[in-house]
């Protein structure tokens, strides 16, 4: 090795952006693997990098022992004294510099691409080391090229993939454009390192929103809830924990300036902007927006709600597609059943129809099993009598309307069968008359003359 060694090393680390140490190690293993195939893999060899004279020295170890069993790692006590340590004693270790020019030119190339891998490896680790603790960060690089619909992206150090499913829908991007993503995860195995990115993640939008908005980057505003189609639509609920600042506004931005640096970065994206309320019916209002509601029915423990919107709102609540209200459900986390208010009133008036049909159930009771929940006798029947409780009727009698509630059914299934049964028969009677005329039918037109002959007749010689 040159005495300039150390320049090598100082420019090696300063590209690379490795530490010194780790490109002198990389450095003195490939010295050590080139020294092992010259010499042998028997031989115990030692590399070291003296920074004074700028190379790197090898070095076989032998042991000082009375007896030699093995040459290639001990010498004898006499051998020793003689050449290398005057004073050497056995168990003593010695160290005999080895001529580095002596070594091959098979062995020199062997030992060049091992300093290359080194290298690359403890590149990979460093990037790696930079790039673990941002994820989740928007980094912008520059489009590199494509691979199978995977975009390849550079961001400076390294390169990074962004998945065709981490891509936004419809989005078109050339070679050499800049392009901004999240960093989804980071990853260091045997195959080297890999960093994917994302566009499509809601955690993306959120980050952009934080760039944009100082509120909340400062904490003062915060995104309690998104959700997205990416490329379509987006709505994002915010909360404010200082009263005196709008969160709405202050992510909306004057004139419109904040919000629309983020839907030109998502490539037109629609962002609805919501408050935030812990009122969860009110939050789906709001989540509908711009439909208007009427009234939201909830069910807590299917944790599902039923709204119902103005006839003239409904294609405007559900949204092309369906879009508006399955961002709503996603925002909130409830199950969503929107329907208009006429279609709400048919069906009211069939569920109270089919309660009033009760025997002795009473237009009052039935009115008060509609507002809990029962749409039908047969729901009534299935309710369990023993912890059933409905405010305003009594334990005995709900026992007394479930009971009457399951005789109805019964008797309603049973002439519902005879029906049924009935019009079975009356059909195969139909069935077996047709057939008969039929039949009837075939044989009188086999009793008659065929087309075109005549009777009988005599024949006159």
């Amino acid at each position: 090795m040159a005495g300039d060694l150390n320049r090598v090393i100082e420019s090696v680390s300063k590209e690379k952006g490795i530490d010194k140490s780790i490109v002198i190690n990389a450095i003195e293993e490939m010295m050590h693997s080139a020294a092992r195939r010259t010499y042998g893999a028997d031989c115990n060899i030692e590399s070291r990098f003296n920074a004074e004279l700028g190379e790197i020295e090898l070095f076989e170890i032998k042991t000082v022992v009375d007896t030699v069993t093995n040459p290639a790692a001990q010498t004898a006590v006499a051998e020793a004294r003689a050449k290398y340590d005057p004073e050497a004693q056995a168990g003593d270790e010695i160290l005999i510099k080895l001529d580095t020019a002596t070594m091959g030119r098979i062995a020199a190339q062997a030992a060049k691409q091992n300093l290359i891998q080194h290298i690359r490896d403890a590149e990979r680790k460093q990037i790696y080391n930079e790039f673990k603790d941002r994820k989740d960060e928007v980094v912008s690089g520059i489009v590199q090229r494509f691979e199978r619909k995977n975009m390849i992206v550079n961001l400076g150090r390294t390169e990074a993939i962004l998945p065709e499913k981490e891509q936004i829908p419809h989005e078109r991007y050339r070679q050499g454009d800049r392009i901004r993503a999240l960093i989804l995860d980071v990853d260091l195995s045997e195959k080297g390192l890999s960093i994917v990115l994302s566009r499509t993640s809601n955690l993306f939008l959120m980050k952009l929103f934080e760039q944009e908005v100082p509120e909340i980057y400062e904490g003062i505003v915060e995104i309690r809830q998104c959700a997205r189609e990416p490329g379509g639509r987006a709505k994002v609920a915010v909360y404010s924990k200082d009263g005196d600042v709008d969160p709405v506004g202050a992510c909306v931005g004057m004139k419109g300036t904040r919000v629309q640096s983020v839907v030109q970065e998502l490539r037109g994206e629609k962002i609805d902007i919501v408050p935030w309320t812990d009122d969860q019916a009110e939050l789906v209002c709001r989540a509908l927006a711009p439909a208007k509601v009427s009234k939201v029915i909830i069910d807590e423990e299917e944790r599902a709600m039923e709204v119902i919107v103005p006839d003239d709102q409904l294609s405007l609540a559900i949204g092309k597609r369906g879009q508006n209200v399955r961002l709503a459900h996603r925002l909130s986390g409830w199950k969503l059943d929107v329907r208009s208010d006429s279609e709400a009133e048919d069906e009211a008036r069939a569920a109270r129809a089919s309660l009033n049909a009760i025997p002795g159930i009473g237009d009052i009771n039935a009115e008060l099993l509609y507002q809990w929940g029962f749409r039908t006798a047969e729901q009534l029947g299935e309710a369990n009598e023993d912890s059933f409780e409905v405010e305003g009727i009594s334990p005995e009698r709900a026992k007394q309307l479930i009971h009457a509630a399951r005789e109805w059914v019964v008797t309603k299934r049973r002439v519902e069968e005879e029906r049924s049964q009935a019009a079975a028969e009356s059909a195969a009677l139909a069935a077996v008359a047709a057939d008969g005329a039929e039949e009837t039918a075939v044989e009188t037109a086999g009793d008659a003359a065929p087309a075109g002959e005549a009777p009988d007749a005599e024949v006159k010689s």
